[in-house]
């Protein structure tokens, strides 16, 4: 019931809060602070043939991603990726 629905939570080093993402949920990750260290854990070894996403800045997500989205900075690799909307089934 919550596919293609999003929310977001922000993390801190002075709470020292973290998340757990399941398996198979797409995440993203901003930062607000310059010069951020950010450490996570994975399931399984890196393979790349199966290594996809969804393009931050799609239209049917809708993401806020803050107050001024245009200073956002992807990676060449994260520009690439596909929108979610036409490709919703591919995601299920």
């Amino acid at each position: 019931p919550t596919f293609g629905q999003h929310f977001s939570i922000e993390l801190s080093e002075a709470e020292g809060n973290q998340v757990f993402i399941p398996v198979g949920f797409a995440h993203g990750v901003l930062t607000l602070a310059p010069d951020t260290l950010f450490a996570y854990k994975v399931s399984e070894y890196y393979a790349p043939d199966h290594d996809t996403g969804i393009r931050f800045d799609d239209d049917v997500l809708s993401i806020n991603w803050g107050e001024q989205p245009d200073l956002i900075v992807a990676s060449d690799k994260d520009l690439q990726l596909p929108c979610f909307g036409p490709n919703a089934k591919y995601f299920a």
